[in-house]
C-alpha cells in the first residue's frame, strides 16, 4: 500500500531544512505510521534530495510524525537553483512510499 492512501503530508522550510509533516487521515493509523516511518526509512526513500539527517519528533496531541530533514534544499531559497527550491514537492514524494499493511 502506499502511504497516500491512509495520510496527508505537509512540507515547510527554513534555510537548506525542509520539515515533512505526515498526518493519517483516521486516527486508528497514527501508530502504523510510528512503527513503519522511521527516519531512516524516510531518508532512503528521499535518498536522492535529503543530503543530511533526517529527525523524528511524535506529535502525539494531534496524532502527527514531523520529520526535520538536514541539507534538503540544495543549499536553501535563496542560493538554489532547483526548480523546487522550497521543496514542496518532497511531501508528495514521500506520500509515495510504500508500507507493508
Amino acid at each position: 500500500m502506499k502511504l497516500y492512501e491512509i495520510a496527508h503530508s505537509r512540507a515547510g522550510d527554513k534555510g537548506n531544512i525542509s520539515t515533512l509533516s505526515l498526518i493519517p487521515f483516521e486516527e486508528k493509523d497514527f501508530g502504523v505510521l510510528c512503527e513503519k516511518i522511521t527516519p531512516e526509512a524516510v531518508k532512503n526513500h528521499l535518498k536522492e534530495h535529503l543530503k543530511g539527517s533526517v529527525t523524528r519528533y511524535e506529535l502525539e496531541g494531534i496524532s502527527a510524525l514531523l520529520f526535520v530533514c538536514e541539507d534538503a534544499l540544495a543549499g536553501g531559497v535563496t542560493t538554489s537553483l532547483a526548480l523546487d527550491a522550497h521543496g514542496k514537492c518532497l511531501s508528495s514524494a514521500l506520500l509515495e512510499m510504500e508500507i507493508e499493511e
